[in-house]
């Protein structure tokens, strides 16, 4: 994969990246959460747009940054609505950036960013699910999975569309040589 990048800065450099794209995450998530429910979509449900920032860190940066900016999402869900939020968050965005990195690491080529953001975000809300049964203490909620299903690879393609159109741009940013 062209894009995917060892990272041999100095230490700062390392720590400043993925800071600022934890950033950006969040940043994106609060603005994704000003969008009104949809119509037709499952109750709850969002885009997913700060996944496009953990997919990046998951392909230039590797597991450790994705997973931690999956992480900072998931402790900024616990402070700012709550326990169930911050477990919900965490189990999807665990689950979905380690996914992100083994797909772009082995499957690439037979996926595409649209294929692997796809995956991505039905294992995220697979991930999120699991904790639901354990959150609720029982299995009902499993019969919510055939509609995130749905908009899960609906959300990841489109997701994947826009890490895939900006990638170009990115590339040439010297920052990520």
């Amino acid at each position: 994969m062209p894009w995917f990048t060892d990272m041999k800065k100095n230490p700062a450099y390392k720590v400043a990246l993925p800071a600022i794209l934890c950033a950006l995450a969040l940043s994106l998530g609060f603005l994704e959460g000003l969008i009104p429910p949809l119509p037709l979509f499952p109750p709850g449900a969002k885009p997913g747009f700060s996944n496009i920032i953990t997919m990046f860190a998951a392909g230039s940066l590797g597991l450790p940054s994705a997973a931690a900016i999956a992480l900072v999402k998931g402790l900024f869900a616990f402070v700012t609505r709550g326990a169930t939020a911050g477990i919900m968050s965490l189990s999807g965005g665990l689950v979905s950036a380690l996914a992100m990195y083994l797909l772009m690491r082995y499957a690439t080529k037979f996926l595409g960013m649209v294929g692997i953001s796809a995956v991505s975000a039905v294992l995220h809300n697979m991930g999120q699910l699991t904790a639901a049964v354990f959150i609720t203490g029982t299995a009902d909620v499993i019969n919510y999975a055939p509609a995130l299903a749905v908009f899960g690879v609906i959300t990841g393609a489109l997701t994947g569309i826009i890490l895939g159109s900006v990638m170009p741009a990115l590339q040439k940013l010297k920052f990520l040589q």
